[in-house]
């Protein structure tokens, strides 16, 4: 499942969801039992750190006092709250606003706990799961939360969004099965990450939906929206200024306020955000005191713009933590887009990255703080690296004559460049590829040699602070005669643009957690490769990967998952599906004094904002 994490210079805006972890081992029920096996958790690895009737997690304060406003910001704009469709521009926070079956615990890899159910149960051939619901769940108005609003979630969700249908292909259905309970059908077996998954769905009120607003309209669930929404989450949505800012309060009659799962969590009375449409007068903002915290994204700014006053005077805090990436693999990649006949042919693809001078970049740019990614796991125990061997080769050689054979010869590596000469023989390798594929210079510009066609490339961006970044790639291209170009528009049209397939190339970032499951049909499928609003950005079809992702789903043991995983992540590096770029091992972050945090924070986050406070509140 993707995840919305910071990029070491900047990233496009991207809507993820909250990061889960794939995968469920299930302890076999009962020989001949008639009851279900109700669990507290669900877990990937090992066992679950916390037993039935934790008081808390361990990285939490209990003590933490609750007030205060928290002050955030955002680049672009948004124009709906409802949570579940894909379009329009979603308000940034309304995780805030609703409540999932279960909840991840940041200081474990893979486990879940119960939140609106109390307890979870599947039979040993994962064909099902079922839910239970807490007597005491409540959405703000009063009104029980139900089996009916859970199934009346997951249906919107998979008949309103292309992502969600995918992600939840094998969930053939839902059923109310008992007062509280609900029960998930699927169309396949032995599928273990289904039931976590499952878990993390976005629960709506039915009966709020279905009803009519304040003047008497009746509510469309199939359209955006900007009335708030109800939900049955620790905060609500005072108030708003449509694309502009958004304040949502603390709810005092939360309904979970003291559930294990969230002691010493949701302590700020109020978290506010500003949206910026410029980079630079956001930043602003944050030097003048008139926003708390700050996750940077650039390692230049990190470098040069952080000596002004507020951090001289102590009043402004500054971080480097590596907590939020040790569980979560990178890829930060240009993505051609393969829809494209010129961008189809590998040697093609491969030449683009000829052109990237990572090393000139780093050194200029990003004062030596980055590092090059060459893995669509990277960072973590499952990226591939030098020759397959052992479960891993054999996997591989099953599927020989399938795959590029240089999987079995030579490793992937990215081009090195950082000085002139290794520039120029970067660049004439480029040349040589494009050849090979069917071009050739003429009046120095690459064109098709066939039919004369120039070899252009626009680079789609949502932020002008990206521009900075990719500029030296264009001027790169330029070189060897592509008429590349950066087209930089506002978050709409980027999102419309993106969801419906409509660029030559993107900047994108993917983020792994250390169990890929399901997620991966949607980012390299060939059933995504025309779903509208699918990850499937590069727009691969290739029955191979099929065949790799299915493996990995159905592994049954760590080391088999490990094993697919590192065969699949060689098999997409050999086809040079994407141009690697770079990203940070720490998370750079900056805030004011005001704000608060556990001396030690969750070991795989930042338990922001969810365990932080604000100092001096009551």
């Amino acid at each position: 499942m993707t995840v919305r994490i910071a990029s070491s210079i900047l990233i496009p805006c991207i809507l993820a969801p909250v990061l889960a972890f794939q995968g469920l081992i299930a302890p076999p029920s009962p020989a001949g039992a008639e009851e279900p096996d109700w669990r507290h958790a669900t877990v990937m690895i090992g066992e679950a750190k916390y037993p039935e009737g934790f008081p808390r997690f361990d990285y939490v304060n209990p003590d933490a006092p609750k007030g205060g406003t928290l002050r955030l910001s955002e680049e672009g704009t948004f124009d709906s709250f409802n949570p579940i469709l894909a379009k329009g521009e979603l308000a940034t926070g309304l995780g805030l606003v609703f409540d999932t079956l279960m909840k991840s615990s940041e200081d474990e890899v893979s486990s879940s706990y119960g939140l609106l159910a109390e307890s979870i149960s599947f039979p040993d051939d994962i064909s099902k799961v079922t839910f239970r619901l807490r007597a005491e769940a409540r959405w703000a108005d009063g009104e029980p939360v139900t089996a009916e609003d859970v199934v009346f979630s997951f249906d919107k969700a998979k008949e309103l969004n292309p992502l969600q249908a995918n992600y939840y292909a094998h969930v053939v259905s839902a059923e109310k099965t008992g007062d509280r309970e609900v029960t998930f059908l699927f169309d396949e077996n032995n599928n273990r990450e289904l039931p976590q998954i499952l878990g993390q769905i976005l629960v709506l009120p039915k009966h709020w939906w279905e009803g009519n607003d304040k003047d008497g309209n009746a509510r469309d669930i199939s359209r955006t929206t900007l009335e708030p929404v109800m939900g049955s989450g620790p905060y609500r949505i005072a108030s708003f200024k449509a694309g502009s800012t958004i304040r949502y309060e603390l709810r005092e009659d939360y309904w979970a306020r003291d559930l294990n799962v969230n002691v010493g969590q949701h302590n700020f009375g109020a978290i506010e955000y500003v949206y910026y449409t410029d980079a630079n007068v956001e930043f602003e903002a944050f030097r003048a005191g008139r926003i708390d915290y700050r996750q940077e994204n650039s390692s230049s700014k990190w470098a040069t713009a952080y000596d002004f006053p507020a951090i001289e005077s102590g009043d402004i805090k500054r971080e480097e933590i590596e907590n939020p990436l040790r569980a979560v693999g990178i890829m930060q990649a240009m993505v051609p887009n393969m829809r494209r006949e010129k961008f189809r042919d590998p040697r093609v693809r491969r030449a683009l990255n000829f052109a990237l001078d990572f090393e000139d970049l780093n050194q200029n740019l990003a004062y030596n703080g980055l590092a090059r990614v060459d893995s669509f796991f990277w960072g973590t125990e499952l990226a591939s690296s030098g020759l397959p061997e052992g479960r891993e080769k054999e996997i591989l050689e099953d599927l020989k004559g399938k795959v590029p054979e240089e999987v079995f010869t030579t490793p992937f590596t990215n081009p090195v460049g950082g000085d002139p000469q290794k520039a120029r023989a970067n660049l004439r390798q480029a040349l040589t590829l494009f050849q090979e594929a069917g071009y050739e210079l003429r009046s120095g510009q690459l064109v098709n040699a066939s039919t004369g066609e120039p070899f252009g490339i626009e680079i789609l961006l949502s932020s002008p602070s990206l521009e900075r970044s990719v500029l030296p790639y264009v001027a790169s291209l330029k070189k060897i005669g592509v008429d590349a170009r950066i087209r930089t528009v506002d978050a709409s049209q980027y999102t419309n643009r993106v969801r419906s397939f409509d660029y030559d190339m993107i900047w994108n970032v993917w983020a792994q957690s250390l169990n890929p499951g399901n997620e991966q049909m949607g980012y390299w499928g060939s059933a995504s490769k025309d779903r509208e609003g699918s990850r499937n950005y590069a727009g691969i079809a290739d029955p191979t990967v099929d065949e790799l992702i299915r493996m990995v789903i159905f592994a049954q043991t760590r080391e088999e998952k490990t094993a697919t995983v590192k065969a699949l992540d060689r098999v997409l590096l050999a086809n040079h599906y994407v141009v690697p770029l770079f990203y940070s091992k720490a998370a750079k972050i900056a805030y004011s004094k005001a704000l608060a945090h556990p001396d030690e924070l969750p070991y795989y986050g930042l338990g922001f904002p969810e365990v932080w406070w604000m100092r001096g509140s009551n």
